[in-house]
């Protein structure tokens, strides 16, 4: 993307998927608390805090507000802290009411028409379009094999998205023959110019043969042709080196704080 008006790309990020946000699926929807927007879901959903505009006079008080509130509904939540988020000192006043921090990670965008997406997957593997439970069990067990999580929260969301909202989630695994190797997601937000790439992840002993940046540029032809103007990941230092030489930008960090009652 040559030539970022930076200011202004983070400006349209903050409107468009943080104070604008969107029910992610389901059973969820979104509110605004004060000067606080935020997700609820079910306990198998994404419960959390997306944009603020707090001060260091208001911040203890609006993070309190948000303990209580999540607290009452017996649901866990994160607040995602972004590094330009204010007061500068909001981290540690998380920290301080009881939040643990999970390990940052840095927001990548890209704008489609200026991407390297010409990676095809090696031979021998296939991209695989999934519309199924069968498709969501691949790219379920691809995770637990590639993130060493439970993946069951991941079944419970995809089914439900593929279900009720098709249109908004593209979900993708790779195969080799009939072993799932690969697998990742894109998240469509409409009304925005942006689509956000979740969950790419190879499994052991397939890793360092381009099948992850194969399904970056799936997915990016796919956006593409539904209007979409922009990419976003929350990268990690694994990721960050190949979606740089695939032509994203950094924009600035994100940190999820956890809460748990």
């Amino acid at each position: 993307m040559p030539s970022v008006d930076h200011a202004a790309l983070l400006a349209l990020f903050d409107r468009e998927l943080r104070e604008g946000a969107r029910p992610d699926g389901p059973g969820a929807r979104v509110e605004r608390t004060g000067d606080v927007v935020r997700c609820v879901s079910t306990a198998q959903g994404w419960n959390g805090v997306v944009w603020s505009a707090l001060d260091e006079a208001t911040a203890d008080a609006a993070i309190a507000g948000q303990i209580k509130d999540y607290t009452a509904l017996g649901l866990d939540f994160e607040w995602k802290l972004y590094g330009h988020d204010r007061p500068a000192d909001l981290g540690p006043r998380l920290r301080a009411a009881g939040f643990t921090p999970d390990p940052e990670e840095t927001v990548m965008v890209g704008e489609i028409a200026d991407l390297d997406l010409g990676a095809t997957p090696p031979q021998g593997v296939r991209v695989v379009p999934v519309t199924d439970r069968a498709g969501v069990d691949l790219v379920a067990d691809v995770h637990e094999k590639a993130f060493g999580e439970d993946s069951s929260w991941l079944r419970h969301q995809l089914l439900a998205r593929l279900a009720a909202d098709p249109d908004t989630v593209v979900a993708v695994v790779a195969m080799a023959g009939d072993e799932p190797v690969s697998a990742a997601r894109m998240e469509l937000v409409p009304g925005t110019r942006f689509a956000g790439l979740w969950g790419g992840g190879t499994v052991e002993g397939w890793r360092g043969r381009g099948i992850y940046r194969s399904l970056v540029a799936h997915r990016a032809h796919v956006a593409a042709a539904r209007g979409y103007r922009c990419l976003q990941v929350d990268a990690t230092s694994q990721s960050r080196p190949i979606l740089e030489r695939i032509g994203f930008v950094p924009l600035t960090t994100t940190t999820p704080y956890v809460y748990r009652p």
